[in-house]
Formats: structure tokens, sequence, C-alpha cells
């Protein structure tokens, strides 16, 4: 079967959905996930998102200098001038779409305060829910749009290029069986972060880089992939076996809440004059000195000096997931532990997502808009889905129609054996881990990067028609991109930490 459509839309959390509803509704778009509309990042994200409403210079001066601030001054000054400039147009958008962010009995946005904000900027949905409610409510409008279509559990394997290396489309496995193209004039990437390329991640199972491999696989310039993100607090549990930690988001320590070590002192004001407020770069390594330094693997979350009634009703997600794991917020302390959170770095894209290959976008965690620098400032995730998202979307709009239909292809027949890479997948976790986590060697790094080429070689010589296999090999390329990127720079700068 053939299928084309105008516009290929592979990956549905916020930036992926986001994008399909601002395409001209004239055109067609096929908006793939490659399991349900519900399993991604966006889903899982808690704070918020960051917007300065006011139209008063000096606040909007800020979101600019935090944004550089935080991400060390190698952030893009235009794409963070872009990106605060289009907020409140993104904020507004989004309610027109019905997206609903909590307010007062005044009818006033409730706003909250993240780790390197200057200011109360950040918007909440659901109280720490952000993510799901904006998320699900755009993925209900796509119903209203017959323009778009949606492909459940559909896969993209490697992107399609014709003779002049231009991307026109993508091959595909729908529900681990039919191996089809896709045939488009604009192809987007929207598939999120890289978290499975770790051992322990706050980011869903199903993030294994899967835009970055494809991208890198088809030419396009790949940056910045040393800034890996690991979030200062996630839920630390001795007796878990899943891979994805539960996320404690940071918007607690915003409403007043301590960091203390496993001796009960406090420690941030050894390492950064806003405390606990640092930016996430900051927390994550004076948490990691902290452990290191009192021989244990956590350390916790003080809100016992905070209002029980005021935590249950402004974080309802973690205060029912702790209370599940019979810790009570405001009563007990709360054990945490950095961990693989976002990926600053990606496809390199320009203002308008494109990307170095021709037809080729980039939206989202996938995408390298050089907002975020060597670390990002909290909650500017998904203020970029959408601002850029949106421009992706103005530039495709002015330009498809001059963009001829590509020719259908024939795939080239691939073998399927039902090989178990789960072995591979645990090895490249744990090397990670050990060796690219929140402070590297450059012996680490260069083990790491070895054994990686070796496991990359392995998979080139064996292609698999399974959903396995490409995870797999996306995995093995975006780690070796991380561990590559990370031997280059050898100074230490925002989330890239080398000791030597």
């Amino acid at each position: 079967m053939n299928r084309s459509y105008d516009v290929l839309i592979i990956g549905a959390g916020l930036a992926g959905v986001y994008t399909a509803l601002a395409i001209d509704p004239k055109y067609t778009v096929c908006l793939i996930a490659k399991e349900s509309v519900s399993h991604s990042n966006s889903m899982l994200a808690q704070g918020g998102i960051a917007a300065e409403l006011s139209d008063d210079p000096i606040r909007l001066d800020s979101h600019f200098h935090d944004t550089l601030k935080a991400g060390s001054n190698l952030n893009n000054p235009e794409a963070v001038h872009f990106l605060v400039k289009n907020a409140q147009d993104a904020i507004a958008s989004l309610v027109s779409l019905g997206i609903q962010f909590d307010k007062d009995e005044h009818q006033r946005y409730l706003l909250t305060q993240e780790g390197g904000h200057s200011y109360r900027r950040i918007l909440h949905s659901g109280g720490d829910a952000s993510g799901y409610h904006a998320t699900k409510g755009l993925t209900q409008q796509i119903n209203l749009h017959p323009n778009i279509e949606l492909l459940e559990e559909t896969i993209a394997l490697d992107l399609l290029l014709d003779a002049s290396k231009r991307v026109i489309g993508a091959s595909v496995l729908i529900r681990d069986a039919d191996y089809e193209p896709i045939m488009a004039k604009v192809t987007i990437l929207a598939t999120g972060g890289i978290g499975s390329v770790y051992g322990a991640t706050t980011n869903d199972l199903s993030a294994t880089g899967d835009g970055i491999g494809m991208a890198f696989r088809a030419g396009a310039n790949i940056e910045d992939m040393e800034f890996v993100q690991f979030h200062p607090t996630a839920l630390y549990d001795e007796s878990q076996t899943e891979r994805r930690r539960f996320l404690i988001s940071e918007a607690l320590r915003g409403e007043g809440a301590y960091l203390i070590n496993i001796e009960k002192q406090r420690f941030m004001s050894k390492y950064h004059p806003r405390l606990e407020m640092a930016p996430r770069d900051i927390v994550s390594q004076a948490i990691y000195r902290e452990m290191y330094d009192t021989w244990t693997d956590h350390v916790y979350l003080d809100t016992r000096h905070l209002d029980p009634s005021y935590l249950e009703t402004r974080f309802p997600t973690i205060f029912n997931h702790l209370q599940s794991k019979h810790i009570h917020m405001g009563k007990d302390l709360i054990p945490v532990a950095p961990c693989e959170h976002f990926i600053c770095g990606g496809v390199a894209v320009d203002l308008n997502g494109e990307t170095s290959v021709k037809n080729l976008y980039a939206v989202g965690e996938t995408a390298h808009t050089g907002v975020h620098g060597a670390n990002r400032l909290a909650s500017n995730s998904l203020l970029e889905c959408v601002v850029f998202g949106q421009a992706a979307a103005n530039r495709i709009n002015q330009t498809l129609e001059h963009i001829p239909i590509p020719h259908p292809v024939v795939l080239a027949e691939l073998p399927n054996y039902h090989y178990n890479y789960k072995p591979l997948r645990k090895k490249i976790g744990d090397y990670m881990d050990e060796y690219a986590g929140i402070v590297r060697t450059k012996e680490g790094l260069s083990l790491t990067r070895t054994m990686l080429e070796g496991l990359r070689d392995s998979l080139y010589k064996a292609p698999n028609l399974t959903r396995y296999y490409y995870e797999a090999l996306n995995l093995v390329e975006t780690a070796w991109l991380i561990t590559d990127h990370a031997l280059t720079r050898e100074d230490s700068v925002g989330c890239h930490f080398r000791i030597n």
C-alpha cells in the first residue's frame, strides 16, 4: 500500500500534535504515534509552561536573560528572543484550543517559580499535570480536523531520500506487521527525548532517540548532544526495578521545599546563592557531590514545614503517588536522586524548524533550536514545542504548494528475526549511567564510545524488520553521539561536567 500526504509528522507528543493542528486544513497530514497518543514525555510533564504574560520590558528581558544564564550563554540569543517574544501568543493559542490553566478565585492565572527563574512565570494545569492536560486537550482536537489522519502503534524506521538527498517520507512498521512507505512533501520529526539511552530516566520508556537516529542516518546536522540534563529530584525507591523514575517537580521547591542530605542538613548554600532555586545543572551536581561525600545514593526533599492540605491541592499527582508509597507530603521526608531527564541538543534547526536536509523539519525535544544552550531553563520545553511548532507550520503553509509530490517507492525487503535486544539495551544503559552521567571522564567516555561502535557495527551487519531492532539501532547511535560530543568538549559547562 502506498500512502501519500502533504505532511508526515513522526511523533504525537505536544510538539507533534500542536504542529499538526497548525498546518493549514487544506493540506493532508499523517500523524504517527509509536504507541498510543497517551504515551509521550509531554504527558508526563508536571511543572508547567514558562511565559511572561506581562508587557513589562523588564520582565520580558528577565525571561530572556534567565534562559541565557541557565544555558551558560551557549544558547542562540536569536532563538531565545524568538521564544520569549512569542510566549504570549503561544499561551493564547493553547487557550483557544481549549487548554485551561489554573486560576485563582479572581480568574487570574496562578503562577509558580522554578529553578533559574527570577520571577513567578510558570503557568500550570491540574496542579502538577500540565503536560497531561495540554497534550490530551490538543489530541482531542484531532477529531475535529478531517485533514489529519492519526496512525497509532506505528514506528518510523528510516527516512526516505530521493536522488537529490531530499526527504520524501519515511518507511514505517504498522502494528509490528505492515511494512510500508509513507510518502510526503514534507516530513517533521517530533519523536521526543532519549531517556531509554540511560539505565534510569524520568522519560516514557518509548523515548529511544528515534528522530535523532533517523536524522543522523539521513545526513542531518546533529548538535550539542553532550548536554544531557539530569533532573535533580526523581523519587528514589530502593526496591524499584522499573527503569522509569517518578519525577518530583521542582515547582515543589518553588513553593518552599528544601533539599537536605542524609545527615538532615541543608546544603545548597554551599553551591549557589539561589539555594534550591538554582538552575538544574547546579542542583543535580550539588546533590551528586552530597551523595558522594555522605556515602549514600540519595538525598531528601523536606516539606515538613509546609501545609499538607495545600500540598495535596497544589500537587495532587505527586501527593497521591507518594501516598501510594506510604510517604506523606508535609509529614515525611521524600527520598530523591538525580536522573536523566532532557536532551538539550538534537537535530539542528533554524527558527522555522528546518533542518540541514531538504524537506525535513524537527520540533520539540528532538530538535536543537539553540534555545537551551548547555542546560535547559525549567518549563521552557513545553513553550518551545508550541512556539517552534507554530513557526514550522507557518513556514510549511507558505511553501508547501511549491514542493513537488514525491514519486512512490518500493521498499527493499528485510529479514525478520525474533532476536532479543534487551541485553544490548541494558548494556547501553549501564555504560551510559556509569560513564556519561552527571560526572564524566575521558577514559570512561572513550571506553563507552568504543563499546557503542562495536554494537553499531553488529547491528548494521544484521538488519531486522522489527521495532526492537530499530529502537536498538537508534539507541546505539544516539548514545554514540552523546559520548562523541562529550569527548570533543573537554571543558565543563552546564550539564556537561568533565573531571578530566
